[in-house]
């Protein structure tokens, strides 16, 4: 027999349950007096631009078994995001319309504001829109410029539909440093081309644009390289021809090879939306991986464990009292 054993106190020394109330005091002890431990690990910093343009009100999208536009699923896939992000990781926040890119609030954490983000990405509207155009191109461009200055990387969210349409002479030039900021196109919509809602001046759709209510090609700037071969022309008075353009820019549908032509210029990574969950991976891959220094707190858990333990003997002893067998004492 152990010397253990031979002790008043041998008996309680074996016993699990006395064990597991021991080691419960242990960890109580030390969630009082352990501090939180130092921990560093990598977030993001990202400007999103969500193009709010007529043509991002297509419905050729489904969410919840319900046709749903563009815009919503840009916006859902925004906020299915946020609480993918580490904590640490910052987001800021603009629209784009006409030409350029409004800045909504510089970036902010996505943990501790994470109600005010995701309030602001749930009351996106296409009636924030100030003009109804939409050059891509150059909104696209002075975006990465925003972008730059505000240390972030840049997810922008279009379907790509340039309105009026590019001229002849193709792209705009970037004037920046392609790769000097880093980030992601979305390309949204469908590729299969979609009738765009038509809107009046309160807000209520009343059908959808006809061939003559769209702009169906740019006349500024020198002709196309047919221009000789169209009816009518005239190299002084009708250097585009005599007839009305005719085209399908009242339609819609994602203009991937031109989304991708500008993330090839600016030296952005191009991804398809394909749906709410489809941002988190692209733009990770896409994003610069920021130190994030932060603190892990083990006092919850060493807690959490202490009091896992006392129940645990509480509930084991109750639970021997109840399977052991009672056996009445002899009278003498």
């Amino acid at each position: 027999m152990s010397v253990w054993a031979e002790l008043p106190f041998g008996k309680n020394l074996r016993d699990r349950r006395f064990q597991a109330l021991a080691l419960g005091l242990l960890l109580a002890g030390l969630a009082i007096v352990v501090p939180p431990l130092p921990l560093t690990r990598s977030g993001v910093s990202v400007l999103a631009v969500v193009d709010i343009t007529g043509s991002m009100n297509v419905r050729d999208y489904t969410q919840d078994g319900r046709p749903a536009s563009r815009l919503d699923i840009a916006k859902a896939a925004l906020r299915d995001l946020l609480p993918e992000l580490p904590c640490g990781s910052r987001l800021a926040l603009a629209l784009f319309t006409e030409r350029r890119p409004f800045l909504l609030f510089a970036p902010i954490e996505v943990c501790a504001d994470f109600a005010p983000l995701d309030g602001a990405i749930a009351a996106l509207d296409w009636r924030m829109a100030w003009e109804g155009d939409s050059r891509v191109s150059a909104g696209l461009h002075r975006a990465v410029t925003m972008a730059g200055e505000l240390d972030a990387d840049l997810l922008f969210i279009t379907d790509g539909q340039e309105t009026p349409p590019l001229p002849a002479t193709g792209i705009p030039p970037f004037e920046g440093k392609p790769g000097a900021v880093r980030g992601l196109i979305v390309g949204a919509g469908g590729h299969a081309l979609a009738p765009i809602p038509k809107f009046n001046d309160r807000g209520r759709e009343t059908g959808f644009y006809a061939e003559s209510d769209v702009q169906q090609e740019n006349r500024f700037g020198p002709p196309p390289a047919d221009a000789e071969s169209r009816e009518g022309y005239n190299p002084r008075n009708a250097p585009f021809g005599g007839a009305a353009a005719r085209g399908e820019e009242h339609l819609s549908s994602v203009r991937e090879p031109h989304l991708k032509a500008l993330a090839a210029q600016t030296g952005l990574a191009y991804a398809h939306l394909d749906g709410p969950d489809s941002l988190r991976a692209p733009l990770l891959a896409a994003a610069t991986p920021r130190p994030l220094p932060g603190r892990l707190d083990p006092r919850p858990f060493l807690g959490a464990a202490a009091l896992a333990l006392v129940l645990a003997s509480f509930l084991a002893g109750a639970l021997r009292a109840r399977l052991t067998p009672f056996t009445p004492s002899r009278m003498s």
